[in-house]
């Protein structure tokens, strides 16, 4: 089996962005582990103890990782974008809309010449988002 899954990294506030997660794609964090009292705790200042060293969200059948990194290490996700494929409109744009409140719409929501709705966005965390909707089926 291969399974491709994206690892995120933020600037301290990487639990908050899983629980975002978490509720948006109705899914289940299934691990959470902080710096503090672990060999990781050394690659951090002190005051990041109750950071999030390492962290999974499963939804559907996709594993999301993630993890904040020391502030002189972090740096804004660039040249990539996390992609998910759907083939429901009316859940496409759900989860678009929500990916977008406090972020920042780089091309909005629509059909295009290759999909039922297509459009990316910079969440309210610095992540990007592509989101496809392949079929035209709108929950009707």
């Amino acid at each position: 089996m291969l399974l491709l899954s994206p690892y995120l990294n933020f600037n301290g506030n990487c639990e908050e962005a899983f629980k975002f997660y978490e509720q948006v794609f109705r899914g289940k964090i299934e691990a959470l582990a902080r710096y503090g009292g672990t060999p990781g705790e050394s690659f951090v200042p002190p005051e990041w103890k109750d950071k999030i060293m390492h962290t999974r969200v499963v939804f559907w059948n996709n594993v999301l990782m993630g993890s904040d990194v020391a502030p002189e290490r972090y740096k804004e996700a660039q040249g990539i974008s996390v992609t998910l494929t759907l083939n429901d409109v009316q859940e496409t744009e759900r989860i678009f809309n929500a990916l977008a409140e406090n972020g920042t719409v780089q091309m909005k929501l629509e059909k295009t010449f290759w999909a039922e709705r297509f459009g990316a966005v910079k969440d309210r965390f610095g992540i990007p988002w592509m989101l496809n909707c392949e079929t035209g089926n709108s929950g009707q």
